[in-house]
């Protein structure tokens, strides 16, 4: 079992790892593709950024220090609300294992990538703009690297930059059936966490169904996926 995960835009600083080689990276398929995403940001890099603001100065020097600047794993590099969710860094051993052997995270830089891959802070997203390159045009066919039964947690803006067939898509509602925003990435996190820190196993839908059953997950087959129900806390009611 994989599971999908897109990035965040918010990064950990630091890291104590070697500086980037995509060589070192998972799903060698992809080395040729990110080679030329890092170029598109060389290029980016050397036109000047935006520096006008704190937050913007320090993703320009990220990104002009993308092949120089340590590594940490991805898992740990992405924050926001669903890696915070996720707490990747305060799992066990067996559950931290689980976490670098089937979630795999999608990179607007480098592409699919592995939760223990070494990876340096960089500033680029799904929308970004790089010189000479489409994001489309890198990513879509990355989605090929990935075998096997994939659970896709990803946003629709990564799913649609990296189709990935025959990935089951989790949608994420409130108890009466609404979208969410923020309680949707958190309910993603804390879904990984309960897959990790029980070391599931999984190789369809209606597996991972019946593991939900097993361990209360709210986790239900729908026509085109499984459904997520997630209870937004501010609406819960009192005890």
């Amino acid at each position: 079992m994989i599971v999908l995960l897109p990035p965040s835009e918010t990064k950990a600083a630091g890291g104590m790892g070697a500086s980037l080689t995509t060589a070192s990276l998972g799903f060698p398929g992809l080395a040729v593709v990110r080679s030329r995403a890092l170029a598109a940001l060389d290029r980016l890099v050397a036109r000047g950024q935006d520096t006008s603001t704190p937050a913007k100065a320090r993703a320009a020097a990220d990104n002009a220090s993308v092949r120089t600047s340590p590594t940490m794993p991805a898992v740990d590099r992405y924050t926001g609300v669903l890696f915070n969710a996720l707490d990747a860094a305060s799992l066990d051993a067996d559950a931290r294992a689980w976490v670098e052997g089937h979630v795999v995270i999608q990179s607007a830089l480098l592409g699919f990538v592995r939760a223990c891959d070494g990876i340096p802070s960089y500033k680029v997203s799904a929308t970004s703009k790089l010189p000479g390159e489409r994001m489309r045009d890198l990513w879509s066919d990355a989605g090929s690297s990935i075998e096997g039964f994939v659970v896709d947690l990803r946003s629709k803006a990564y799913a649609q930059l990296a189709p990935v067939p025959g990935a089951v898509t989790v949608e994420v509602v409130s108890p009466d059936g609404a979208a969410l925003n923020h309680w949707n990435k958190a309910g993603k996190g804390a879904l990984v966490r309960a897959l990790a820190v029980s070391g599931a196993r999984a190789d369809s839908a209606d597996a991972l169904v019946r593991w939900a059953e097993s361990t209360d997950v709210p986790l239900f087959r729908t026509d085109s996926g499984v459904r997520l129900v997630v209870q937004d806390p501010r609406f819960a009611p009192a005890p």
